[in-house]
């Protein structure tokens, strides 16, 4: 799902936007006075009151079964196997596939951003045996997705990454230009919308017909914001030409080499780079496939990503 903790889930609440399926761009509109705006003498009411911060949300109790092995709480197929089904989400698969590129034993669990302590997936239970039986207050430590890396690391399994601009430069492709235009093609284009991100997202949280619309609106209207703070118009073409710039500079870097920046092993970029790829060329049903053209022109990135399926997934892209 998008949002800047996710990878894939736009952060929710945006009003004053609109869009339409029959236009390729998308035009902000100004504010409205929204309906369920509280009225002013309960806005006096409740100022006189004092902010109460809850606590971070309890873990699932199901959570207390799986401690001989560390659990990944991802977006996933609940009925699939263990940590062998890839993740619907880009952040989730990421995390997911660089786990099994250090060899860590884990597991993967299907959850909701709802289920998370952080409000956010992925995040980690470590094994029982790696915890110290929690800590002193007896909850089980949590390690959110922005800290995973590093809690590799610090266990010794971890693998250095390049640290140097040009390694950013490059991550920003993903995390900018092949982002957003996964957001538009999957949250704003209504078939792909109805097709995918509704059914993956939405509908296994809830069965209310209302409560599905509500969040459909939500996370539509969260994703047309986040495309937003970069320009006041959101064009189709301009986005898949895009992320098309950026996949002919990640194929360029990548040359005839297994792994990215001539590492011997694959780290976190190739993770980074196969969420990406194989969730628009084999992860998912796309109706509307002109960003998957344009990744097919790139022939060694296919093989990568059928290089990382095969070997990590036992796959050859039908997963």
């Amino acid at each position: 799902m998008p949002s800047s903790n996710d990878g894939s889930k736009p952060s929710s609440g945006a009003n004053g936007v609109s869009t339409s399926s029959t236009h390729s761009s998308v035009r902000a509109s100004p504010p409205s006075h929204s309906w369920l705006a509280l009225p002013t003498p309960l806005k006096h009411l409740f100022s006189k009151f004092p902010l109460r911060t809850l606590p971070p949300s309890q873990l699932p109790a199901r959570t207390a079964h799986h401690r001989e092995q560390h659990v990944l709480y991802v977006f996933t197929d609940p009925s699939g196997p263990n940590n062998n089904t890839p993740s619907f989400n880009p952040t989730c698969l990421k995390w997911q596939t660089y786990f099994k590129f250090i060899g860590l034993d884990f597991r993967t669990v299907a959850s909701t951003n709802h289920a998370s302590p952080t409000g956010a997936l992925p995040f980690m239970i470590p094994a029982s045996s790696s915890n110290l039986q929690g800590s002193a207050t007896g909850q089980m430590p949590v390690v959110p997705s922005n800290k995973l890396q590093k809690w590799a690391r610090e266990k010794g399994i971890g693998r250095e990454e390049p640290d140097s601009m040009r390694y950013e430069a490059y991550m920003s492709l993903l995390d900018h230009r092949i982002r957003k235009a996964w957001l538009y093609t999957l949250y704003l284009i209504p078939r792909h919308f109805h097709s995918l991100a509704a059914p993956l997202y939405i509908y296994p949280t809830t069965l209310s017909t209302p409560v599905r619309f509500a969040l459909s609106r939500t996370l539509q209207a969260a994703a047309l914001t986040e495309l937003l703070t970069t320009s006041s118009t959101i064009s189709s073409d301009t986005l898949i030409a895009e992320a098309d710039g950026a996949f002919a500079a990640l194929s360029t870097l990548l040359g005839n080499d297994d792994w990215f920046f001539r590492v011997k092993d694959p780290g976190l970029f190739d993770a980074s780079v196969f969420a990406y790829t194989y969730l628009l060329l084999d992860g998912m049903k796309w109706e509307e496939d002109r960003l998957q053209k344009k990744l097919r022109a790139y022939e060694n990135l296919v093989e990568h990503k059928d290089r990382i399926a095969l070997r990590f997934y036992k796959s050859d892209g039908s997963a």
